[in-house]
């Protein structure tokens, strides 16, 4: 049975096992070396996500000296800044003023507006795709269509666009455990760059509004919601590396999947009605991000264990997403899977809220490279990216 070693490059390529060997162990268990408490079990994240004893963030209670904490490194400062003031790691109340300005350009409505604008530029990207013979399905289908919708969406011009990916991998490169501190110095340069660049776009839609989300947050701002620059910076950019990442995650693990059990893939091809479930299956059957930490606020108690407050949560959703107590076999890739509440979107008030557009775009490139490319097939094995908490590959080489 594989060991829990989230930088083992063997746990990295396959986590389930070790993931079973927890959830027998029991519902909890403290891991010395990032001093976390696993959450294993299906039941206990779900509950975990929506308990209002854990938060994002304990700096609108305690202190660091309160809460038995260490502040952060002086120089990571502008990380933590940009990271801080984000809905994401916010609590009520500044996390429910934001999130409702937010949840404006994620209505229904809107996101349905979005279909047509999706489905056409997917449909180009596997064209280019096609055209070539093949090529890398990371990055000629499934980083350039989240990225330029959301992109789209918050008004960045098109000429800008080039470094967003770049700094979205290196700000989330903080996300992983006990980043090095390589990593750390990454994701400081990207946050300063990043931000200088929200802040004159934020200044030029000031001086000449559109109709984009930055422009949107702006007018709200004016007509009375309270909304730092530093919130709308941060805001910025967590939709932008929140609008993509997962879905650029889930579109290659997702197809990596799909080709290492043919006979899913066969029948996807076979009936491209199976699309919505299928995308919910290979969400839930290799999980973009794989672990949510939460602080604890208050003391809590899991089977007999006390959690006391000032400790860290790591909730683990590719292991609830496998837990046979919800999910029949759930090492089978079953794309007819009907039951599946998977907590990939997460739940409770930091539910995804672009979880609706997330699956617009998961089905748009899965319908262009089904009706496109209906041979598609892998011209040799990927390389697994060496991150935990974002899981994902570093390519995925395809022939057509």
């Amino acid at each position: 049975m594989a060991a829990f070693d989230p930088w083992d490059p063997a746990f990295l390529a396959d986590p389930y096992p070790s993931y079973a060997d927890l959830r027998a162990r029991g519902r909890v268990q403290f891991y010395e070396p990032t001093r976390q408490w696993l959450v294993t079990h299906h039941a206990d994240v779900s509950a975990l996500l929506r308990e209002r004893r854990l938060g994002r963030t304990y700096q609108h209670r305690f202190s660091h000296e309160d809460f038995g904490r260490t502040a952060p490194p002086a120089e990571h400062e502008p990380f933590h800044t940009l990271n801080d003031h984000g809905m994401l790691d916010l609590e009520p109340p500044d996390h429910t003023r934001i999130r409702r300005l937010v949840s404006k350009a994620f209505t229904p409505r809107t996101v349905e507006q979005l279909k047509p604008y999706v489905a056409r530029l997917a449909g180009e990207l596997v064209d280019q795709l096609v055209e070539k013979g093949g090529g890398d399905l990371l990055t000629d289908v499934a980083e350039p269509l989240p990225v330029a919708v959301i992109a789209e969406m918050l008004g960045i011009p098109e000429a800008d666009r080039a470094p967003l990916r770049p700094w979205s991998a290196d700000i989330c490169g903080m996300y992983e455990l006990n980043p090095p501190q390589e990593v750390a110095a990454r994701a400081v340069r990207a946050s300063v760059e990043f931000s200088d660049y929200l802040r004159e776009l934020i200044a030029e839609r000031r001086e000449n509004p559109g109709d984009d989300l930055i422009s949107g947050l702006i007018a709200a701002h004016d007509e009375g919601d309270r909304l730092t620059e530093q919130e709308m910076i941060s805001t910025c950019v967590l939709l932008l590396n929140a609008g993509h990442e997962a879905t650029v995650n889930a579109t290659v693990n997702g197809w990596y999947a799909l080709f290492r059990n043919p006979d899913q893939l066969a029948a996807l091809r076979a009936d491209h009605a199976l699309i919505p479930s299928a995308i919910e299956e290979l969400m839930r059957y290799d999980t973009p991000l794989q672990l949510f930490e939460r602080w604890v606020l208050d003391d809590i108690e899991i089977d007999g264990t006390t959690i006391p407050r000032g400790a860290e949560v790591a909730m683990l959703f590719g292991s609830a997403n496998h837990d046979p107590a919800v999910f029949r076999a759930p090492e089978r890739l079953d794309l007819t899977r009907k039951d599946n509440p998977h907590i990939s979107f997460s739940a409770g008030i930091h539910y995804c809220i672009g979880a609706p557009l997330a699956r617009i775009e998961l089905a748009a490139s899965m319908t262009a490279l089904l009706e496109k490319a209906p041979t598609l097939a892998l011209a040799a094995e990927p390389q697994r990216k060496p991150n935990f908490v974002i899981r994902g590959l570093e390519g995925l080489a395809v022939g057509v």
